[in-house]
């Protein structure tokens, strides 16, 4: 049997930037603000961590120094995806020489490989490491989706550990679960999600909202393993608001946005991301008062 790699909230965190790269500094007191409130993990270099727009030394700067930072409280997850399978083959051996825990790691993007092609993708990384894989299946953002029984057939691999869902789609991940062993994990890659697949058998959440609501977050998944699904719908729907507002531009710009409002020294997007549009900002401000959260 596999074990989980974790269970509960992962923060998809967010890279800090200054003019000279990433911001260490800041980094790290974002990492402090996770582990004080609860996250059970750390994804980095992920999509909300703006990975694409990164060197390659400054992922691995980012991926070093947020394992030694974490130094084993919770798991750290590093982002290796590629749309080519040499780059992610070598972006995923990068990170576990760093001692990441895990990697998370996207189906190729612009490709659009077929079944077969995300098949032979996935098997050839999972060859040349011996850390758990997380598949992640985001098709608004790749254009293609891993189908059910691809999982299936990947899920026989000693070290892939389970999928971040982000499809949207819960009647796949229904017949997902069906398909696939028990120790196959799902986790939900939405936030407004978390509580249909975990009552569906997911383990938790890999969060965008959690950068700015950890505890909250936590406590959401929380309450789906003590079985309170009452309680954990009620919470759901509270947080409907604030997720919502996480996405009404492209992420990560309405989370980095909320975190500099809120203070925080997270640096500017880069391009080709840019500042929301001056109606979501105040729509950003909206829901941060909404929330009780200001500076």
């Amino acid at each position: 049997m596999k074990h989980p790699i974790f269970t509960g909230s992962a923060a998809a965190i967010v890279t800090p930037f200054s003019e000279e790269g990433v911001n260490l500094t800041a980094l790290g007191e974002l990492l402090d603000f996770q582990l004080e409130n609860g996250t059970d993990a750390i994804v980095v270099c992920g999509t909300t961590g703006e990975a694409s727009a990164m060197t390659e030394s400054e992922r691995q700067e980012t991926i070093g120094f947020c394992v030694r930072h974490v130094g084993g409280r919770v798991p750290v997850i590093a982002g290796t995806g590629s749309n080519s399978t040499a780059r992610a083959v070598e972006q995923s051996q990068a990170a576990e020489r760093l001692g990441a825990d895990a990697l998370l790691v996207v189906t190729p993007y612009y490709n659009k490989a077929t079944q077969a092609g995300l098949l032979r993708h996935y098997q050839t990384i999972a060859a040349a490491v011996s850390t758990p894989i997380i598949l992640y299946n985001v098709p608004s953002r790749t254009g293609v989706s891993i189908a059910p029984e691809t999982y299936a057939a990947l899920s026989e691999l000693s070290n892939i550990a389970g999928v971040k869902e982000a499809s949207g789609n819960l009647g796949a991940i229904q017949r997902t679960r069906n398909l696939c062993p028990p120790d196959f994990c799902i986790w939900s890659g939405n936030d407004d999600e978390t509580v249909p697949i975990c009552a569906l058998g997911g383990l938790g959440v890999i969060s965008v909202a959690a950068n700015v609501l950890p505890a909250e977050m936590h406590r959401l998944v929380r309450l789906c393993q003590q079985n309170d699904f009452a309680a954990a719908g009620v919470l759901q729907l509270q947080l409907k608001d604030f997720c919502d507002a996480m996405f009404c531009e492209v992420n990560p710009i309405p989370v980095k946005t909320a975190l500099a409002l809120l203070g925080w020294k997270v640096g500017e997007l880069r391009s080709p991301m840019c500042p929301p549009s001056p109606e979501h900002l105040e729509h950003i401000k909206s829901v941060l008062t909404q929330y009780g959260l200001t500076v």
